[in-house]
C-alpha cells in the first residue's frame, strides 16, 4: 500500500500555500478529497483526487523560486479574481505563488514559489527577513522626516519596527524593512505629510532586482536558492 501523507502537505507541495494555510482551506470546506469535503487531518496518496476550487491538484515534483518584476498596474492575485492579475500577464512554467504583495501602484522583485513551507517562512515578519525599496516622494526630504522613518512610525494601530532608511538625493531614499504592513512604506510617508510617487522593491533577503526587465521573470541560480533556503533555515532554529 502506498504511504499516505497529510493532506495539508500535499497541498502545500503543490505550490498553493502553506501548511497552515491549506488547514484554513480545509477548515473553510473548500478541499475535496475523491468528491467528498475534506476534513482536518485526512491523509491522501497519489491516487487520491484532491480538487480546490474545482480543478485538481497536484504536488509539484520540482521546487522552484522565481523572481519577477511586477510593472506596475499589474496586482498579486489569481488569475481568476482580476483581469491585470501578473498570472494573465506572465507565463509561468510550473504552478507558482507569490511570496509578499506588491501593491498595482509599485513596482520591483517579486518571489514566487511552489514551496508553500519556504514562503511561509520568508513572510512571517517575526524572522525579520530584509525587503530593500527605493522610493521617490512629491517633496524634498528633511532630516527630521529621515529620522522619523528609521524610528518607527504609528500607522494602523502600531508602530512600525526601526528600519533603515538612507537618503539618495532631494526625494529620493532607500529603506530596508523586515515586516509587510498593508501598504506600508505609503503610510509611513504620508504620516509625514508625503506622498510617494515612485516605490520599486530592488532586494527580498540576498535575492536582488538587478537588471531583470519589467514583465520579466527567471529562475534563481542554485547560488541564491542555496543562500536563500540557508537564510530561512537559520532563523528557524
Amino acid at each position: 500500500m502506498e504511504d499516505l501523507v497529510r493532506l495539508n502537505k500535499y497541498i502545500s507541495d503543490s505550490g498553493i500555500c502553506s501548511r497552515r494555510q491549506a488547514d484554513c482551506l480545509i477548515e473553510q470546506g473548500k478541499i475535496t478529497v475523491d468528491g467528498v469535503v475534506a476534513d482536518l487531518g485526512a491523509r491522501v496518496n497519489a491516487q487520491s483526487v484532491v480538487m480546490y476550487n474545482g480543478r485538481r491538484i497536484f504536488p509539484e515534483k520540482k521546487q522552484v523560486i522565481y523572481a519577477y518584476h511586477k510593472p506596475i498596474g499589474l496586482v498579486c492575485t489569481s488569475a481568476d479574481a482580476d483581469k491585470d492579475s501578473i498570472f494573465l500577464k506572465a507565463n509561468f512554467p510550473i504552478a507558482v505563488n507569490y511570496v509578499g504583495r506588491l501593491d498595482k501602484d509599485s513596482s520591483g522583485l517579486l518571489l514566487l514559489t511552489n514551496d508553500g513551507e519556504l514562503a511561509n517562512e520568508i513572510q512571517k515578519s517575526k524572522n525579520n527577513h530584509e525587503k530593500e525599496y527605493q522610493v521617490r516622494v512629491n517633496r524634498d526630504l528633511t532630516d527630521e522626516f529621515i529620522q522619523g522613518m528609521r524610528a518607527g512610525v504609528p500607522i494602523l494601530d502600531t508602530v512600525t519596527k526601526p528600519c533603515i532608511v538612507k537618503k539618495q538625493g532631494a526625494r529620493n531614499f532607500s529603506i530596508v524593512l523586515t515586516q509587510g504592513l498593508n501598504r506600508q512604506i505609503r503610510r509611513m510617508c504620508d504620516y509625514f505629510g508625503y506622498r510617494v510617487v515612485h516605490l520599486k522593491r530592488v532586494r527580498v533577503m540576498n535575492v536582488k532586482l538587478g537588471d531583470l526587465r519589467p514583465g520579466s521573470f527567471r529562475e534563481l541560480t542554485s547560488e541564491e536558492e542555496c543562500k536563500l533556503r540557508s537564510l530561512v533555515n537559520k532563523q528557524k532554529t
